[in-house]
């Protein structure tokens, strides 16, 4: 027997599992964050986890939540996660806990404080002094929490994770860093298992092979892939050679992937998000997930098995049937090793291209055999097929993956003889009856005595004995309820849950009182170019920029890093808003001369949460603001006079364009050299750039253009620079055009960050608003802040604005409930990008309502309440 290599006090890891004091375990567990909730829903939806069969959560502690501004940090309220921890351990669950410091989680900059990127010189995510002095700040707060509530002397946490998917970063000393990170948790006292999961497979880069941090991987397949289970046999095998277990602590939140994962060999089985939250206030993040830039939404759910709102979907009762396969079977699933199925399956439906098998402890196997076909366009509307498993045909049902037995010994079960097959998940066994979920016929054969039990229909069990066994098959929807069986294989079910009334039909609110006062601005100075906003003490929130400049002679700008949100207005016209992620854009000013103002509204959606080089702002720690507008003083087409290096280019060197050389080396490098002079700063465009392209600029070291952001800044002077590419005579070649530039200088600056918002926002009036009907026609750049009575409700509301470019953001009970942008706008995830969420409870709405330029005019046309059905 191997001996764990992985000891914590009342928590040991090796190659067979997970061990507790209570035994061997394999453990469910669902990913809930209190951060993304109301404080008065953390029980229930703690017990709603519980009841699902899972048990256990994995919850983020996000570091910028509780240290709002620099050394101002905050552990009450919703922040409280000490006591998150407790009601978990109330509740029967255990906790991963996971501090970061860098989270994802598709959270404000990853959870990374937005004033970490005003040093240039602290290098995030990295062995780096000032980051890590950061880090250990957040640390001497939030590991003794966890410290105290340790498994299992004191409470529920039986893994600290340190870092998340550091694999995807680019790290240059991953053991240095994770070894500091290590020593500061065993410094702080945790003793249960230090884990560090992989994103995409690389246990070095997630880990740094660091001594006593145990390597977990993350797997986000395609669900119906046939090629799951090779994939993750190979990690299991990869640790079980550490003697470590497989803990899966994210991947997808269907069951019939999970059940694939767990017969591969998983100890540990994390889907990320069954339990779906909110991204309240300015929490969300901006991210890659559009083209490539994303901004996430208030709401913030992947589809899991409960709802943003508490609702259980379907995949809730496959939880539970699965939990109860795993309590069916207990130590003998949680100690058993993967390996294939000694004979090969055979079916008539898409399944695994290499089916995974468990050899359970004692003896016997369990197959899983998943039918990756749809229910849809079938006749009967289950798409039944047929696997032919150790030679004997066995119905399965379409989109399903039923855990079969093998040769399995009964005597655990107090009885004598062997389970040679059984074609259905085992939910309940004790001595005498044996109980299996199916909606389909279910196959058992025990000893060479083989019995076919008509497919069972809810509420009509269907019984069979043999061999001296009571054998029962339940519809799924009676074995979520099942409460015990008699060995006559009378079955008792729990009540079923009373049904929820429906919910009402939504209804519009069409009226509002519009305040006459609007949010005051706190005054941030004057700039000789515009700052970031973090820099004038903005984490979260807004600020706005003015100045006036001399537009004579000038038919555009170009507008050089901002973001998130960029309201801009020249000569009193606002332009269509941007949020370009950063990205250069050119504005044509071609009617307005002489002296003009120039306003910009600039908003924090959130920072980047991933770290990708394609724009500006979705690099980690890339700052917020307007960032620097030109004015462009000429244009010159420099797409000529090239010289080229490389290939069989001698010397002295040809000229062509850039991109004009003809050769057979296809996909091979070849670099274009030219001299550029300018007087003035300058901005190089590469037009038709489909690929990245390698850029130096005479000696300085080169770097990657990319097609989302073509652009070069150059100072004045004399430089060379050169363009490498790989030779592409199909791709449509290049151009070249510089742009002579002189900043727009003397800003003026104010701001309004999130805390001086919500108490302008959640403040009694003055004096009652003026009141308004909808819909309210708003011209671009103008605001209305709107107080709205709502009825009451249990569940709370669904607040879903229509009209045409607004931007909506609504406050209730004292904090910022979220954001909802209606009209043209970037690519939103996560989940209704087009509803406010007001929890039960939070009264008092106010929403702020600004109007954005486009193609028609802002209009907020009526307020939709919906009402959630749980």
């Amino acid at each position: 027997m191997s001996h764990p290599t992985t000891l914590g006090r009342g928590v040991a890891l090796d190659a067979r599992g997970i061990r507790f004091e209570g035994g061997p375990q394999l453990v469910l567990c669902a990913s809930l964050f209190y951060f993304r909730l109301p404080r008065e829903q953390w029980r229930a939806r703690l017990a709603q986890v519980r009841a699902s069969g899972y048990t256990c959560v994995d919850v983020y502690l996000p570091w910028n939540f509780h240290e709002t501004a620099p050394g101002r940090w905050s552990f009450e309220g919703r922040r409280d996660v000490a006591a998150f921890l407790d009601l978990a351990q109330e509740e029967g669950l255990y906790v991963i806990a996971r501090p970061g410091p860098y989270i994802c989680s598709e959270w404000d900059g990853g959870a990374l404080p937005a004033w970490l990127g005003l040093d240039p010189e602290l290098g995030a995510r990295q062995n780096e002094p000032r980051f890590l002095a950061g880090v250990t700040a957040w640390f001497d707060q939030v590991l003794p929490i966890l410290a105290e509530r340790q498994y299992p002397a004191n409470g529920p946490v039986i893994m600290v994770q340190l870092e998340n998917e550091l694999d995807f970063f680019d790290c240059e000393d991953r053991t240095g860093y994770v070894t500091a990170l290590r020593d500061q948790a065993i410094r702080h006292g945790i003793t249960v298992p230090l884990i560090a999961c992989s994103g995409q497979g690389d246990l070095h880069g997630a880990t740094g092979d660091v001594p006593g941090v145990v390597p977990a991987c993350n797997f986000y397949p395609d669900d119906d892939s046939p090629h799951i289970e090779p994939e993750v046999r190979r990690y299991a095998q990869l640790l079980a050679e550490r003697d470590l277990p497989l803990l899966i602590t994210e991947t997808n939140r269907r069951h019939r992937t999970l059940r694939r994962l767990l017969a591969s060999g998983a100890s540990l089985i994390a889907p990320y998000l069954q339990s779906s939250g909110w991204n309240f206030g300015y929490t969300p993040s901006a991210g890659n997930w559009g083209k490539p830039g994303n901004l996430m939404s208030h709401g913030y759910d992947f589809g899991g098995y409960v709802s943003s709102t508490g609702t259980e979907r379907p995949e809730y009762a496959e939880a539970r049937i699965l939990a109860r396969v795993i309590d069916t079977l207990g130590p003998r699933l949680a100690l058993a090793t993967p390996t294939t199925p000694p004979t090969p399956l055979t079916t008539d439906f898409p399944t695994s291209s290499a089916p995974s098998a468990l050899r359970l402890d004692g003896g016997g196997l369990l197959l899983a055999v998943p039918h990756l076909g749809s229910r849809e366009g079938t006749e009967t509307g289950t798409g039944t097929g047929t696997a032919v498993v150790n030679g004997v045909p066995v119905a399965v049902a379409a989109d399903s993956c039923p855990l079969m037995l093998a040769d399995v010994p009964l005597e655990p079960w107090g009885q004598e003889g062997t389970l040679t097959l059984a074609s259905a998940d085992l939910v309940a066994a004790g001595e005498g009856v044996l109980v299996f979920s199916s909606e389909v016929p279910v196959t058992v054969v025990l000893g060479n005595t083989r019995v076919e039990i008509p497919a069972p229909e809810a509420g009509t069990p269907q019984r069979a004995t043999a061999a001296g066994l009571t054998l029962v098959a339940l519809a799924p929807a009676d074995a979520v309820r099942l409460r015990a069986t008699d060995r006559d294989g009378t079955v008792h079910l729990d009540a079923p849950a009373p049904a929820r009334p429906a919910a009402p039909e939504p209804v519009a609110v069409r009226g509002a009182r519009r305040r006459a006062a609007t949010a005051p601005e706190r005054a941030a100075g004057r700039h000789e170019l515009p700052p970031a906003l973090e820099s004038l003490g903005v984490y979260r929130g807004r600020g706005t920029y003015r100045t006036t400049t001399d537009l004579t002679d000038v038919d555009e700008l170009l507008l050089v890093g901002a973001a998130d949100i960029v309201d801009l207005a020249v000569a009193g016209r606002v332009r269509p808003t941007i949020a370009d992620f950063g990205a250069t854009r050119r504005i044509d000013v071609r009617e307005a001369t002489g002296a003009v103002d120039v306003e910009a509204v600039v908003e924090i959606w959130g920072h980047a949460n991933f770290d990708d080089a394609r724009l500006p702002a979705l690099r980690l720690g890339a700052l917020r603001g307007l960032g620097t507008l030109w004015t462009v003083r000429e244009t010159t087409d420099v797409s000529a006079l090239w010289s080229v290096h490389g290939h069989w280019a001698g010397d002295p060197a040809p000229l062509r364009e850039l991109g004009g050389w003809s050769s057979t080396r296809v996909g091979i490098p070849v670099t274009y050299t030219r001299e550029i002079r300018t007087a003035t700063a300058a901005a190089l465009h590469l037009k038709g750039v489909a690929e990245p392209v390698r850029v130096t600029v005479t000696d300085s070291e080169p770097h990657t253009v990319h097609a989302e952001n073509p652009w070069i800044s150059l100072p004045a002077g004399t430089h060379r620079i050169s363009v490498t590419l790989p030779h592409h005579p199909s791709g449509g070649g290049l151009r070249a055009e510089l742009l002579a530039l002189a900043p727009v200088t003397d800003w003026t600056c104010s701001t309004q960050d999130d805390d001086l918002l919500t108490a302008f926002a959640t403040e009694a009036a003055a004096a009652p608003g003026q009141e308004v009907q909808l819909p309210l026609v708003l011209a671009p750049g103008e605001e209305a802040w709107l107080d709205v009575d709502l009825p009451p409700s249990h569940d709370g509301l669904l607040l879903r604005p229509d009209g045409t470019q607004i931007r909506v953001t609504g406050w209730a009970g004292g904090e910022c409930v979220g954001r909802v942008w209606v009209g043209d706008r970037p690519d939103f995830s996560g989940g209704d990008a087009d509803v406010l969420w007001i929890p039960p409870g939070w009264f008092g709405l106010t929403l702020l309502v600004r109007g954005a330029a486009g193609p028609k005019a802002p209009e907020l046309r009526v307020l939709r309440l919906e009402f959630p059905d749980g």
